[in-house]
């Protein structure tokens, strides 16, 4: 019997984790042929969410929480512990909020038995603000196009991962995590299934407009090199702008005088000026990004563990051994 690990990333999401319980297991008791757990991994929430799982695993086996020691900021270190925990031979993520329906994942098994190693949702219809689609819209397509991967379009977290493909992103040395651009990167078969995206039903969203900046920064400076190369485009358009402004300057004087020459030099100033910041702060979102991987800090730290099971390859942590929980603490 094959089993499917199905991972939520959980931040104050107490009013979401019941209701999602309660479908997951009314899906997967329809798969009687596979046997499944359910690893919810909690980003140090700060609502009732704690005692929600300790109800849920007192009375399910199948139910395992990962606690982090605090906020990592990210979703995609949720990600990745429940990864390195899951045992079972395809991982499923599904988002804490609800929005992305867990009815998909007999579809996602289907597809995967017929050969695919990656499923992923489509989102071809997306409820909510209409300035937040046409934002999610715009991103997706912008990366694609900066992109130096065959980026699907509008696909989001939820999706299904072969064994294998996990085995392989957790094994990674990299710090800054971007899961979608991973899986895609990872290569073998791949298809997507589409779905309408639910806007969400209980509790209040955690990723503001700057976060979903963050976000699309995050993803383009980890699989695009196209920043670096408009710099260089900026120096070869600066260095073209220099040679013209100083013939225009030497014309204007000849004929109008120091004044209007004056004034198109200031201009070209302010412009490039713009240019060179712009060039500056490029440069800076890939420096952040490896001054954190030349750091090595851990991706995450894991509290503790609600229903214990036997553990998978984790190098970040160390376990100390109890009963239903268990301690964890950095090497």
């Amino acid at each position: 019997m094959k089993k499917i690990s199905i991972i939520v990333a959980c931040y104050n999401e107490g009013l979401n984790i019941r209701p999602l319980y309660e479908r997951v297991i009314s899906v997967m008791h329809t798969l009687q042929d596979y046997d499944f757990e359910l690893i919810y991994v909690d980003n140090a929430s700060t609502d009732n969410s704690l005692t929600i799982y300790h109800e849920i695993a007192a009375h399910d086996p199948h139910v395992t929480t990962l606690i982090m020691s605090r906020n990592f900021g990210t979703s995609q270190s949720s990600m990745l512990a429940g990864m390195r925990y899951a045992t079972g031979n395809a991982v499923i993520f599904i988002d804490g909020d609800l929005q992305d329906p867990p009815e998909l994942i007999p579809a996602f098994i289907t597809t995967w038995q017929e050969g695919y190693e990656v499923v992923y949702g489509i989102r071809v219809k997306r409820k909510g603000s209409i300035l937040r689609r046409i934002g999610y819209t715009c991103f997706y397509r912008l990366f694609r196009m900066l992109s130096y991967l065959d980026i699907p379009l509008d696909a989001g977290d939820t999706s299904l991962i072969d064994r294998k493909i996990v085995d392989i992103i957790t094994s990674l040395p990299e710090k800054d995590l971007y899961i979608r651009g991973l899986r895609t990167w990872a290569g073998f078969r791949q298809t997507g299934i589409e779905y309408v995206r639910e806007d969400r039903a209980r509790g209040k969203t955690s990723n503001s407009f700057f976060a979903n900046v963050f976000w699309a920064k995050k993803a383009i400076v980890n699989f695009s090199y196209k920043p670096l190369e408009f710099i260089s485009r900026i120096a070869v358009a600066l260095g073209c702008a220099s040679v013209l402004g100083t013939c225009w300057y030497l014309a204007s004087w000849y004929r109008y005088g120091i004044p209007r020459a004056t004034f198109t030099i200031l201009l070209c100033m302010i412009i490039m000026t713009s240019l060179i910041f712009i060039a500056l702060g490029t440069l800076a979102e890939y420096f952040i990004r490896m001054f954190h991987e030349i750091k090595g800090r851990p991706t995450y730290i894991v509290r503790s563990i609600i229903n214990q099971k036997t553990l998978s390859r984790q190098p970040e942590i160390l376990v100390d051994n109890r009963q239903n929980e268990t301690s964890l603490d950095l090497f």
